[in-house]
This record gives C-alpha cells, structure tokens and sequence, in this order.
C-alpha cells in the first residue's frame, strides 16, 4: 500500500517534517450547550490552533441501552447513569453542525467533527464537511471505515485500543477508496499514564505503512503531544475544555484555555529547534566560522624551497583568510614559493 505523502486540508498542507496541523478536540465538552460549544471555537482561535473537532453522534444508533460507562467515564460524571443516558446530554443536531461549521469559517478556523455511525456521517456530507476523523471505537468497524473512505475525504484514523494486525485490516478496507490517511497513534484513556503514550509506535507506524502520521493525546496537561513532533507526525491533536472541574466525561483530561495556548507555543518553537534536514552552516554561523575555524600557518620560518609539512606548517584561526586545513593534504608536500615567517598565513 502507498499512502499519500501531502495531503490538502483547506489552507494547510500536511506532509511530514512540513508544519505540525494542530486539531484543538472541542469534543463533547460543550455539554449540549450551543454556546458554550461556540465559546470553544472562540477559545481555539485566540490559541492560534489549525482546526477545532466536535463530536457527531445518534445515541440510539451508537449505543444499546443500559451499557456501564468506561471506567473513566464514571470518575468524572454521575455514576447511577448508564453511558447512553450521557450520551443523550451531550448529542448535537444537523442544524447545530451546520451553525457550528458557519461559525468556524466566521471565525478563519477549520472545522472538524467526528462521525459515530451511518446517519451522523450522511448528515455531515450533506453540509460539506472538508475532513473526516475517526475515533478509536470504530478502528475495527470495517464497514463504517469503508463508508467513510468512499467520502474521498482526508481521514484522520485514531488507533487506542487496537493491535497492529487491526489496523492493517482498516487500512486496507480504505485504500481502494482513499489514500489521503493520517494514522494516528493513540491510547483511549482520559488521561494516560506518562508510560502508556507510546511514542515509539508512530515509528512503527511509518515504517509498517508508508504514511502519515499523527498523535492524538491523552495525557495530562500539555504533555506528550509535543515530544511527537521529532518522531516525524504531520499533526497533533489534544482535548480542550474552558474548565476542566465542570461535570462531564472529557473535562479532566482536557486542556484549559491558556494551557491550550502554551501547546500552540511550544509546538510552533519545536519546529524551529527542528529546523531543515540540511546540515550546512547557518546565516549566523558563518560570521562565527570566519572568526573561529582554522586556517593554516607557519609553525616555524620558512624558507623558499623548502617542502610544506606537519613540522612546518600548523592550524590556526586567522580571521578567515589563508588555506584551510581541510586541504592539507594538497599542501603538504609541495614547495614554498616564498618566506614564511612564523604565523604567517600560507598561501601557494
């Protein structure tokens, strides 16, 4: 399988070692709440963040009635409620996208929504959404998977939960529709231990596959996000929430609006210790290297006719002029044309 090496998301282009596309995840923790979901947006933009990603979901289509919440879910919410009951609090309407996705082009920022099952995805294709991500619930539902990908639309493919040999499985049922994939190491818990990010398996994950990367982070506070920037991801993306004590099941795994900020900051001066894979002097180096690298000189007088050598001729900074003892080679062994007094510079 060859997977897309660039791929176009509205005015970004993600490539590896290109700029990280960072995805600030509003996901239900506006609570239903129409205005606290556009207070979200409004949080993500002053960020300075590339896109900010809801959630698109039926209840009665995702869930059947009376299953127990996660394990973490019931840690941050009411624990007498089945996980269908939450659900229902925080199910967003088509009507609610479409002012969302408005709002969000209002705003200069991309909006990125998560579908959970066939009529949620429909509704979304309806309002023209740019991209898909796909959460690590449905990495092993290969005919959702394969409905997604018949979009043609980028897909962001989160990976918790799953083994290697699933993941295989979800990429082949998408290839023959779309190669413009993102495959995003992940670990579906909220939070994460410090030793369950796994970083390494972004690693595995370009090697294995050809592709893209990405890391969607759980971990608490700013975190592991941007330590995957050097392992060569294209994005990142983290949960956000404008309080992590209100009541719901994402908050305490969430970002708070300056934290999300000092996320933006970090990964943007990571890329500038990243810099380019050419090694070569920088601007600023080169008025160094004239001032502190070596050239050669006479270690003792010279005299015309005598033949240049180690016992003669010595490295040592001259201000930038003369030969450098990178070419020693070409210099050693032919005869001076002239005097040399000591330290002064060799020229043939």
């Amino acid at each position: 399988m060859e997977f897309s090496k660039t791929i176009k998301i509205g005015s970004s282009v993600l490539r590896q070692n290109g700029k990280t596309f960072i995805i600030a995840e509003a996901g239900v923790n506006h609570g239903g709440n129409m205005d606290l979901a556009k207070k979200l947006v409004d949080i993500a933009v002053d960020a300075g963040v590339d896109a900010v990603k809801f959630q698109a979901f039926r209840t009665n289509e995702l869930i059947i009635q009376n299953v127990k919440k996660a394990p973490y879910q019931t840690k941050t919410t009411d624990k007498t409620e089945s996980q269908t009951d939450m659900l229902k609090k925080l199910e967003l309407k088509k009507d609610q996208y479409i002012e969302l996705k408005e709002y969000c082009e209002s705003k200069n920022i991309i909006f990125l929504i998560t579908p959970f099952d066939e009529t949620s995805l429909r509704e979304l294709e309806e309002i023209g959404v740019v991209a898909y991500k796909v959460a690590s619930t449905d990495t092993t539902n290969l005919p959702f998977l394969k409905k997604i990908a018949q979009t043609k639309k980028p897909i962001f493919l989160s990976t918790g939960m799953s083994y290697l040999n699933e993941i295989e499985a979800a990429l082949e049922e998408m290839y023959a529709f779309n190669r413009d994939i993102v495959l995003m190491q992940c670990t579906a818990n909220y939070p994460i231990q410090d030793d369950e990010a796994n970083l390494n398996v972004i690693k595995t994950f370009q090697n294995h596959f050809n592709i893209l990367t990405g890391y969607s982070d759980h971990s608490v506070g700013i975190g592991a996000a941007p330590y995957a920037l050097p392992m060569g991801v294209c994005m990142i993306e983290k949960h956000f929430t404008i309080n992590k004590a209100d009541d719901g099941p994402d908050h305490l795994a969430s970002l708070d609006p300056e934290e999300l900020k000092q996320l933006v900051i970090e990964v943007r001066r990571i890329e500038k210790y990243l810099g380019n894979f050419e090694k070569s002097p920088t601007s600023s180096e080169l008025k160094t290297r004239k001032s502190l690298q070596k050239n050669l000189v006479a270690k003792k007088e010279i005299n015309e006719g005598d033949l240049f050598s180690e016992e003669n001729v010595i490295a040592k900074r001259t201000g930038g002029e003369g030969i450098s003892p990178i070419d020693y080679k070409s210099v050693f062994g032919q005869k001076a044309t002239l005097p040399f007094k000591i330290n002064e510079i060799i020229r043939l």
